[in-house]
Formats: structure tokens, sequence, C-alpha cells
């Protein structure tokens, strides 16, 4: 139980912990402000490519996790059976 509570209680303060300080907040832009620390995107160009890498880490992810969950290799001459024939 006592485990469990401090679990629990760690949950909920580390992202108090995480937040950025006054100084940074008051420096980024609005949709940043209590996230991270440091300068905030300089220019558009910055948020394009923001916008592009979270695009590429969503697509990656799907397909990683279709591809992972329903392989689709369903020919008896595939890898895949040699392998679980012989355990």
């Amino acid at each position: 139980m006592r485990k469990t509570f401090l679990m629990l209680l760690s949950a909920w303060l580390l992202p108090a912990a995480l937040r950025a300080c006054e100084v940074c907040s008051r420096n980024q832009p609005r949709a940043l402000r209590n996230i991270t620390h440091g300068t905030g995107p300089q220019g558009n160009a910055d948020y394009l490519i923001i916008g592009s890498a979270a695009v590429i880490v969503l697509l990656t992810l799907f397909l990683s996790l279709k591809f992972l969950l329903r392989p689709g290799e369903n020919e008896p001459t595939h890898v895949k059976h040699s392998v679980i024939e012989k355990m």
C-alpha cells in the first residue's frame, strides 16, 4: 500500500517539478508556456520544423504499431514459420 501511495504521489508531483521557471514562461509564446525552458521558436521556420517532426513521429508510431500487431505475413514459406516450427 505504501509503495502504491508513493508512486501515485510522485506521479502527481513530478509534472510540477518539470514545468518551466517563471522567466522562461514569460519569454515563451502562449502555446508553449510552462512546457519548456530556454528560448522558444524564433520564427515560422521553427514551427514548420517542429510540426514536421511531430508528423514523422506520429506516422512512425502508427506504422510500427500496425505492423507489430498485424504483420500480415501468411505465406507458409515466410521465415517466421521456420523459426516457429523449430521451437
